[in-house]
């Protein structure tokens, strides 16, 4: 029998987050889900990232862990031109496909994990000498920061109306 304590947690933790029941507010589709197309994609004030640039911003990130627990390299850094990308960009997406997207990345992120152990997050390392278990905590933590964005977000875009 193999020791899948760790990976079970983790995966209820990442569907909680994306669309299972939570303590602390609405959950990453609950939010998402409330936001129209003609809201999506403006930003509240110039220095607040609109809520499909989070969106795309938190799909980009969850590809490259993705990426990283198959054994890819990965250069994507702050830098990258695909980490935040404008608006423009997004909106030739379409607000439908970027929501379709991050769901699709989460089915993939809990069926790639569904049939690992506990050893292969513990003790897998990727590059910088780090487990695949703290990336993909790295990536739970990275999920909830930005919820709490989309979330002041959408109430500055409710006070604009």
């Amino acid at each position: 029998m193999i020791d899948q304590k760790i990976v079970e947690n983790t995966i209820g933790q990442l569907r909680d987050v994306q669309n299972g029941i939570t303590w602390y507010d609405d959950n990453i589709e609950k939010k998402i889900n409330s936001i129209p197309p003609t809201q999506a994609f403006i930003r509240p004030l110039p220095e607040i990232h609109s809520v499909a640039e989070i969106v795309s911003h938190m799909l980009v990130w969850r590809k490259d862990t993705i990426a990283k627990l198959k054994g890819q390299d990965s250069d994507l850094s702050i830098d990258s031109p695909e980490n935040w990308k404008n608006n423009d960009q997004l909106q030739m997406i379409g607000w439908d496909n970027l929501k379709k997207e991050l769901s699709d990345s989460q089915e993939e992120l809990v069926n790639y994990l569904s049939d690992k152990d506990d050893p292969y997050l513990m003790d897998t390392m990727y590059k910088g000498g780090f487990s695949l278990k703290y990336l993909v905590e790295g990536l739970l933590h990275h999920d909830l920061y930005h919820l709490g964005q989309i979330g002041i977000t959408i109430k500055l875009l409710n006070c604009r109306k």
